[in-house]
């Protein structure tokens, strides 16, 4: 092997050595925590804690998946956010096809939006 093949092993070598250490750390950690904390199973301590409030009903609950839905679109035109800001401090810089670009990025954002509208998702029911 040559001297560049090994330093390159060598680097890798270094990472696995840290990773192993690592991981061998916090298993010890988590096994020393295992051993060494109280046991004590109570009832009360698998009830269902809602601000105070004693719990009505089943812990357990089937949401809609519109909520979720609702908070990926949120997501979604979060993130759009963070990519209109940086174009539109480098506007004169980019010129007509930066403009042109982002008119494009944005209608496929508006097109994914009409979508969602149309199939009654952004109902908050």
């Amino acid at each position: 092997m040559s001297a560049e093949y090994s330093d390159f092993l060598r680097q890798y070598l270094t990472v696995a050595i840290f990773a192993v250490v690592g991981i061998g750390l916090g298993a010890t950690l988590l096994g020393i925590g295992r051993i060494f904390r109280p046991t004590r199973p109570q009832e009360q301590k698998y009830l269902v804690y809602e601000s105070g409030v004693d719990p009505v009903g089943t812990g357990w609950s089937q949401s809609q998946i519109r909520y979720y839905i609702f908070a990926l679109l949120f997501v979604l035109f979060d993130v759009e956010a963070v990519f209109l800001f940086p174009w539109a401090t480098r506007l004169e810089e980019y010129g007509s096809f930066g403009l042109v670009e982002m008119l494009v990025f944005v209608a496929i954002l508006a097109l994914g939006l009409l979508y969602a509208w149309r199939k009654k998702v952004l109902r908050w029911v």
